[in-house]
């Protein structure tokens, strides 16, 4: 059974290789013979679409859709309400950019999943930032860690807005007791881009440490992801 596709079958008389094919060998041999890096944002995404949008030229689409987002990354860590809102871009094609966005995380928590945290500190923040950094909505997440700093969970807490997110410390520090994690590493995003920190992200970091060290829990740190890059509390000597 063929893939359900955004588009309509091919109707009788059409040419049976239209124009835009010899691009796409073109595209894909170049990706073969040299690797991504030879290849534009845009023509990343143009393969991402070949599969839901097969008989139609997705070159205007894939330089569409860099134009509104930004980046290769932007676009497929995009909301599904915003993807809806790009002529021709149909579910099937959603579809295929949300597969690549999934597939980035899996692979980038892989690289943590089973080792010590504090020894592949630059996998844990490309982990972070794979899955958080371009989300449009404040996330705030928790790494729980047992006492040789190797992950027991990685949980998403709280969901917020655009610029807030509420964080409760004393459930965090009992879903640490829950877990038997000795540590934890707390992660959220800013949307706007900034990773800078807030007053008042500071202030309740310092109070899940005060909350958490009597109960022999360690905060490692703090990290807020941003399209511009990240911030370390612990690495700025905030906490």
């Amino acid at each position: 059974m063929s893939a359900k596709t955004d588009e309509p079958a091919s109707q009788p008389g059409f040419a049976d290789a239209p124009h835009y094919h010899g691009h796409r060998e073109r595209l894909r041999e170049r990706f073969r013979d040299v690797g991504a890096d030879a290849l534009s944002d845009y023509e990343l995404l143009e393969m991402v679409l070949f599969r839901a949008l097969p008989r139609r030229d997705v070159k205007p689409l894939a330089k569409t859709l860099i134009g509104k987002f930004g980046s290769f990354a932007e676009v497929v860590h995009a909301s599904d309400a915003r993807l809806r809102e790009v002529s021709g871009l149909g579910e099937a094609a959603i579809t295929e950019l949300k597969l690549i966005a999934a597939a980035a995380g899996r692979v980038a928590k892989g690289q943590v999943k089973s080792r010590t945290m504090l020894s592949s500190w630059a996998a844990v923040i490309d982990y972070c930032r794979t899955t958080m950094a371009f989300a449009d909505k404040e996330q705030f997440r928790i790494l729980f860690l047992d006492k040789r700093n190797q992950l027991i969970a990685d949980e998403l807490q709280q969901v917020g807005t655009v610029d807030h997110t509420p964080v409760y410390p004393r459930e965090i520090v009992k879903r640490a007791l829950e877990l038997s994690a000795t540590a934890v590493i707390m992660v959220h995003n800013h949307p706007s881009g900034d990773p800078t920190p807030s007053q008042a992200d500071i202030q309740m970091t310092k109070s899940i440490i005060d909350i958490a060290g009597p109960l022999g829990i360690s905060v490692h740190d703090h990290i807020i992801v941003g399209k511009n890059g990240h911030a370390s509390l612990k690495g700025m000597k905030l906490i």
